[in-house]
C-alpha cells in the first residue's frame, strides 16, 4: 500500500490543492464520500445558476479535472491516488443536472435539497459499486481521463436513476393524496 502524501504537500501544492478537493480528499476514511460532500456544499452555490452558466461550469470542471487529476496522480506517482477527489465533485454536478432542469421536481414535487440528497447517495453507490462500463473505464483508461470518466459515468447512472427515483415517488405520493 502507497503511503498517503504528506498534508503539508496537498494544502501547499496548488494542483493537488484542487485535485484533493481543497483538502477534502485528505480525509483517512471515505475521501471520496468527503469529496462528493464538498461537491454536494458546492451545488448549493452553483445550482441556482440558469441551466447553460450550469451546464458551462461543470464542462469546464471537467476539463479542468483532466489536466489537474492527472498532473496530482503524475506528481504523486500514484494512478488515481484516493484522495483525489475533483472527480467526485464533477461526477457529482453532473448528477445533478435534472435537478437544474426542475426534471425531478416535475415529476415528484419535493424541495431540491431532498433531491439533491437523494442524487448524492446514488453517486456514491454507483461510485462505490462500479457497475459496467464504470469498472472497466476504471481498470482500463489510464490518466487524468480514467481518474475522471469513470465519475462522470457514474455520475450519469446517478442522474438518470434520480429521475427514475421520482416515479414511484409520485406514484405513492399519487395513492396517497
Amino acid at each position: 500500500m502507497t503511503p498517503r502524501p504528506p498534508h503539508r504537500l496537498i494544502l501547499t501544492t496548488p494542483v493537488h490543492f484542487w485535485a484533493f478537493g481543497f483538502g477534502s480528499g485528505l480525509s483517512p476514511v471515505a475521501p471520496g464520500t468527503f469529496g462528493s460532500l464538498v461537491g454536494l456544499l458546492l451545488y448549493g452555490v452553483i445550482g441556482w445558476l440558469p441551466r447553460e452558466l450550469y451546464w458551462a461550469v461543470v464542462v469546464l470542471a471537467f476539463l479542468f479535472g483532466l489536466y489537474i487529476c492527472g498532473a496530482s496522480a503524475r506528481l504523486l506517482k500514484v494512478h488515481d491516488e484516493p484522495g483525489i477527489v475533483w472527480d467526485e465533485i464533477v461526477g457529482l454536478w453532473l448528477a445533478l443536472i435534472p435537478l437544474n432542469m426542475a426534471i425531478p421536481q416535475m415529476i415528484a414535487p419535493m424541495p431540491v435539497w431532498v433531491w439533491a440528497v437523494i442524487t448524492f447517495v446514488w453517486f456514491r453507490f454507483f461510485d462505490i459499486l462500479k457497475p459496467w462500463p464504470i469498472r472497466w473505464v476504471d481498470r482500463h483508461v489510464g490518466g487524468g481521463t480514467g481518474i475522471v470518466l469513470d465519475d462522470v459515468l457514474a455520475g450519469v447512472y446517478a442522474g438518470l436513476f434520480t429521475v427514475l427515483t421520482g416515479w414511484p415517488i409520485a406514484w405513492v405520493g399519487s395513492l396517497l393524496g
